[in-house]
């Protein structure tokens, strides 16, 4: 007995139609930019999911996919990436420019991945970036919402290729005032568990594993939460709590007398690069970009 099996299309234009809700947060808004009715777009996802016999978005504020939306998330931005690349080599994506979302940390955004992107600014790519820890931007490359990113996971999410970055060195420093305030007595881990921190969010670990390296109770001292990484810089400058801060912010701050070292081991955290395994020029361009600058200035 033969069987038979149904074949499923995924059309191009509805996939974008879905892409471009996701991106933009809602049907209305998504409406503006495909320049079309939000009943259109309404209409345009109904037919994709009754074409894949799946619900793919969850009706939220902002819209957000369902297990399988994640899927097709993906493949719709892979398609789309692969389309802009044929236009191109065909000469047809002149004047059309093409949005690559990417995924960062903010250390790594705040020092040298912005350099690193910029000539390509000019070339008629418009990028989409997303700011999370380095041990969570990964999971946005999973999900399909960027096309790569760069992440402290050096195992390749299903689908993806890696390429090693180098390392981040983080020193652990205080102002001179708050270092003769908590720590006159020397930066021990009795000093430690008193002194007041500075945490980038409550995702950032990595004040809490050099409290637990240098045998110091993680969950004695108050923590300040400081999200933006030259604001975490200048609250340590200014004395709200210690913290570890990247050796490029460092360096000037050290030289000139608005930090002091606190004596301790520097903490370097591994960074890679990973994207979709797709061969696409324009992801190409991109990596080489990166990992030239990344490997300029991180640490191997």
């Amino acid at each position: 007995m033969r069987l038979s099996i149904a074949y499923v299309e995924l059309p191009l234009d509805l996939a974008r139609t879905f892409d471009a809700v996701l991106t933009a947060g809602s049907l209305e808004a998504a409406a503006r930019d495909l320049h079309l009715t939000p009943s259109a777009v309404s209409q345009r996802l109904k037919a994709l999911e009754t074409r894949l016999g799946r619900v793919l978005l969850v009706r939220s504020r902002p819209v957000r996919p369902t297990e399988a939306g994640r899927v097709v998330a993906r493949l719709a931005r892979q398609l789309v990436t692969l389309e802009q690349d044929a236009l191109t080599e065909l000469g047809l994506a002149e004047n059309r420019a093409v949005t690559v979302p990417l995924a960062v940390n903010a250390d790594s955004l705040a020092t040298w991945f912005l350099p690193a992107l910029a000539p390509l600014a000019p070339r008629g790519i418009a990028f989409d970036l997303y700011r999370d820890d380095q041990d969570f931007t990964a999971g946005l490359l999973e999900s399909g919402t960027v096309t790569a990113a760069v992440t402290s996971q050096h195992r390749p999410v299903a689908g993806c290729t890696v390429r090693r970055l180098g390392a981040m060195r983080y020193l652990p420093a205080a102002s001179p005032e708050f270092a003769a305030r908590w720590f006159a007595a020397g930066a021990d881990a009795v000093a430690f568990s008193h002194a007041p921190v500075v945490d980038f969010d409550r995702r950032d670990t990595l004040q809490t594993r050099y409290l637990e390296s240098v045998g110091a109770d993680p969950g004695s001292p108050p923590r300040h939460r400081v999200p933006a990484s030259s604001d975490f810089a200048a609250a340590v400058r200014h004395g709200f709590g210690w913290g570890l801060v990247p050796e490029f912010q460092a360096a000037g701050a050290l030289a000139g007398g608005q930090l002091v070292g606190l004596g301790g081991e520097p903490v370097e955290v591994g960074l890679y690069w990973q994207r979709w395994n797709l061969r696409s020029t324009l992801l190409e361009t991109i990596e080489e970009a990166v990992v030239t600058a990344a490997r300029g200035v991180l640490r191997p």
